[in-house]
C-alpha cells in the first residue's frame, strides 16, 4: 500500500512541477508552443487546466483558474496520503 501511496503522491508533485513551469513559460510571449519540449508540456498540462478555465475565465487578461487546479492538486495529495495514514494506523489495532 505504501508504494502505491507513494507512487501516487510523487506523481502528483511531478505533475504539480510541469504546471509551474507551463505557467512561468507562458509569461513569455516568445515560446513556440509547436516546438517540441514545449508542445509536449502544453499537451500534459493543458487539458487539466482548461477544466479550471471554464470555470474561472480569465479576469483583466489574468489567469486565476491555476490557483484552483493547484488546490485540487494539493487536496488530492493531502487526502492520498491521509487515507494511507489512516488505513496502517487502522491494522495497527489488529
Amino acid at each position: 500500500m505504501s508504494i502505491l501511496v507513494q507512487t501516487l503522491s510523487t506523481f502528483l508533485s511531478i505533475y504539480t512541477i510541469l504546471l509551474i513551469i507551463r505557467i512561468l513559460l507562458s509569461w513569455f510571449p516568445n515560446v513556440d508552443w509547436f516546438s517540441p519540449p514545449f508542445s509536449v508540456l502544453s499537451q500534459l498540462t493543458d487539458p487539466y487546466l482548461n477544466i479550471f478555465r471554464s470555470i474561472i475565465p480569465p479576469l483583466g487578461g489574468i489567469d486565476f483558474s491555476p490557483i484552483l487546479a493547484f488546490l485540487l492538486l494539493s487536496f488530492l495529495r493531502q487526502g492520498i496520503v491521509a487515507m494511507a495514514m489512516a488505513a496502517t494506523s487502522s491494522y495497527a489495532y489488529f
